[in-house]
């Protein structure tokens, strides 16, 4: 996201154990992000069952995002960070703020998109969930997660929207004196700061939170519903009551679903609130933040980027199957087997479309 005076000066620069130490978390965090996005994004190319599933769209597309950003941003971000001096000139340095705030905002957008899916899914009847999420509404809402943030990105820094007011302040950070120092600093005024923090976290985090509440409280009705068939018993000849085993199922899996959906909302406050409340809050307090906190929170925002392609490979059954059948090379035993007995096939293709769906993220 974007750079907030996130640099830190020579008078509070690392020292060489501190830059080691950083070093090697920095490109953990980079490798991570990189195996991780690129794991998904062949996953779902290569496994049909996974490329049959709606959601997986958004996935894919999120998974580019976050790779985008481990490949065009962090890396330069960490050699400022351990250099203490950007050498690639003021031209590279907005573009690199741009691309920065760009993919980052598609990234946060992705996970809204992605909780408004799983609302229909699971909140709504089949048919609504199918009249909703069309071919063309996936095509546009994906296209949003990435038009709208050009209009926060470069759009506003290439005109330089964001430095109003405040161009001498920057200058005077720009450069050190006395470490021969210059530095990519990204600052923003009262209105950009509002303007970009609400675009690109706050209305996604009302959304998500919207979303998963009425997920979650619908997965407590399920649950309830489980309990009660449950008490109620079950014949020995289950044939007889298949409608029933097919419902326990999908309320299982959708229950185990609100579970995922709140870990993953979960990291994601977690790495992102931070950095937002920190970008309204500096320009009010006269941009008095240390430079260490700000490269915190913002690394602490990059690692959600690595973080989604491994809380699927946990999670999500499906996943973790095709991560096996890539990393062993096609290992034949983690393969889906043939004979899948008689829920699974009620799962994924015979009951309504919001269990179908329901498969990317738990089984």
């Amino acid at each position: 996201m974007e750079e907030l005076d996130v640099n830190v000066s020579s008078s509070e620069g690392f020292g060489i154990a501190e830059k080691i130490v950083l070093l090697t978390f920095i490109s953990a965090v980079i490798l991570m992000a990189i195996l991780g996005n690129l794991l998904v994004m062949v996953a779902v190319c290569r496994d049909r069952q996974l490329r049959k599933i709606k959601t997986n769209y958004f996935i894919v597309s999120l998974a580019f995002a976050d790779l985008l950003v481990s490949v065009l941003v962090m890396p330069f971000g960490a050699i400022e960070l351990v250099q203490d001096n950007w050498i690639y000139g003021e031209m590279f340095c907005l573009v690199r703020t741009s691309l920065d705030v760009l993919l980052t905002t598609a990234s946060i957008l992705h996970l809204c998109c992605i909780s408004l899916d799983r609302y229909y899914a699971i909140c709504c009847q089949p048919l609504v969930y199918r009249n909703k999420m069309t071919p063309l509404r996936i095509a546009v809402m994906l296209g949003g997660c990435w038009v709208i943030p050009t209009f926060i990105s470069f759009l506003p820094i290439m005109q330089g929207w964001n430095s109003i007011g405040i161009i001498d302040l920057i200058q005077q950070r720009q450069f050190n004196k006395a470490s021969n120092s210059t530095y990519c600093i990204f600052m923003v005024n009262k209105p950009y700061a509002i303007t970009c923090s609400v675009v690109a976290f706050y209305i996604p985090f009302f959304l998500m939170v919207l979303a998963y509440y009425r997920i979650y409280v619908t997965a407590r009705e399920h649950a309830r519903q489980i309990r009660v068939l449950q008490r109620a018993g079950a014949p020995t000849d289950g044939r007889q009551h298949h409608p029933d085993q097919h419902s326990t199922h999908r309320m299982k899996t959708e229950t185990k679903a609100a579970k995922t959906l709140c870990i993953i909302m979960g990291c994601f406050c977690l790495c992102w609130a931070p950095f937002f409340i920190t970008n309204i809050v500096d320009p009010f307090i006269n941009y008095t933040v240390p430079g260490k906190l700000w490269t915190a929170f913002l690394w602490l925002g990059y690692i959600n980027s690595g973080l989604n392609p491994f809380l699927y490979a946990f999670l999500n059954k499906s996943f973790r199957r095709a991560f096996l059948i890539i990393l062993c090379c096609g290992d034949e035993r983690y393969r889906r087997p043939s004979i899948l007995g008689q829920t699974v096939p009620c799962s994924t293709t015979t009951i309504n479309g919001s269990t179908h769906v329901l498969r990317w993220y738990m089984r």
